[in-house]
């Protein structure tokens, strides 16, 4: 059972690494980035039914979602220079409660 919240933590990690590729690649015109995007999408989905043999489709896919967010707003933050707001801090932090809430509820 816990590795199925591996897999679960893998696939939130490949979210976030092809969204950041989906920003790099400018529209799908830098073949590097492309293809790293193709990759590792393909890699967090294949992550995300691993871990869904196991944990219900709605905490998983929601916890795939906001663990995917979460670090993508970050990245944006600290690489991107998005702005930081107490408003969208407080979001972020939401997010992140919501991720640990879900997973502590779950029966998975």
């Amino acid at each position: 059972m816990a590795v199925a919240w591996v897999w679960l933590f893998v696939a939130g990690f490949f979210e976030i690494i092809f969204a950041l590729c989906l920003k790099m690649s400018e529209g799908f015109t830098r073949l590097p980035f492309t293809v790293a995007f193709a990759i590792t999408a393909l890699l967090s989905l294949y992550s995300l039914t691993k871990a869904m043999a196991y944990i219900p489709i709605g905490t998983a896919y929601a916890i795939w979602t906001g663990t995917g967010a979460t670090g993508i707003a970050i990245i944006g933050i600290f690489f991107f220079g998005e702005p930081v707001t107490f408003a969208r801090i407080f979001f972020i932090a939401l997010l992140i409660a919501a991720i640990v809430g879900l997973k502590l509820v779950s029966s998975g």
